[in-house]
């Protein structure tokens, strides 16, 4: 790797398997010191452990409810107190439940807001000051190509209305951060094998379906998306903020 994170501290969410540990893996890999969480502490021990035989440099706070606003000072304590602030957020983790509209119940939708939208939502409100101290940072919001478009394929009223409310928010962070040195941008992946979606991904006709709307004729790995992420968490993007980076095979783009 080429340590185009060198020396920054990186706040990843959701480390505890799929995306997160990939990015965990990579950024690391890359010269971050990461900062790692998940409410499944086992899968978080197991990247914890990855990591750093891997030689890099993390620590992470798991068990963490990132619905919590106690958990989530917890976190960013640990990364002050451990590295001395922070430089980047990768908002990764998030939970939907996947029901048709007539379907839904009030519970489901709401939990999906929480696990979607509010806890990315508390996540920058404690990552904020601390960039702000810094002088600047990178936040990355994990939206999805739900946020901008819809699947005949897909129950997802709530994750989609969840992912708008991220791609959203970002761009409104990013009008505010501006003047601080504070980056944001969502990344919004397509469709990507990770342990969430696999028992959908390996459901031939309903893979089929969706394989419709790529221009790429294969489904996404949690790396194809991680490789965005260190993106726009290195300088190399110093002047991108508020956009919303499609990582999704060209389905947004017919």
């Amino acid at each position: 790797m080429s340590a185009r994170l060198d020396g920054k501290v990186c706040v990843i969410t959701g480390t505890g398997g799929g995306q997160g540990r990939a990015a965990a893996l990579r950024f690391a890999a890359e010269g971050a010191r990461v900062v790692g969480a998940d409410a499944k502490a086992e899968g978080a021990q197991e990247t914890l452990e990855q990591v750093r035989a891997a030689g890099g440099e993390m620590v992470s706070l798991h068990p963490c409810d990132l619905t919590s606003a106690d958990d989530v000072a917890r976190l960013f304590d640990l990364a002050t107190e451990t590295y001395g602030g922070v430089d980047v957020l990768y908002n990764n983790a998030a939970v939907a439940q996947f029901a048709w509209f007539e379907d839904m119940t009030y519970d489901q939708w709401r939990s999906t807001m929480v696990y979607e939208l509010d806890i990315v939502f508390l996540a920058c409100k404690a990552a904020w000051p601390l960039m702000k101290a810094r002088g600047g940072g990178s936040i990355i919001n994990t939206a999805s190509a739900s946020g901008t478009i819809v699947y005949r394929a897909l129950p997802g009223v709530a994750h989609s209305a969840a992912k708008a409310g991220v791609i959203s928010l970002t761009r409104h962070l990013a009008m505010e951060g501006g003047a601080l040195g504070i980056r944001a941008n969502a990344l919004s992946p397509g469709l990507i094998d990770t342990p969430a979606s696999h028992a959908f991904v390996v459901d031939d006709a309903w893979r089929e379906q969706m394989l419709r709307h790529h221009m790429l004729p294969r489904v996404g790995t949690p790396e194809d998306v991680v490789g965005a992420a260190v993106y726009l968490a290195s300088d190399e993007s110093s002047f991108v903020t508020g956009a919303n980076l499609c990582v999704d095979a060209g389905t947004t783009a017919w």
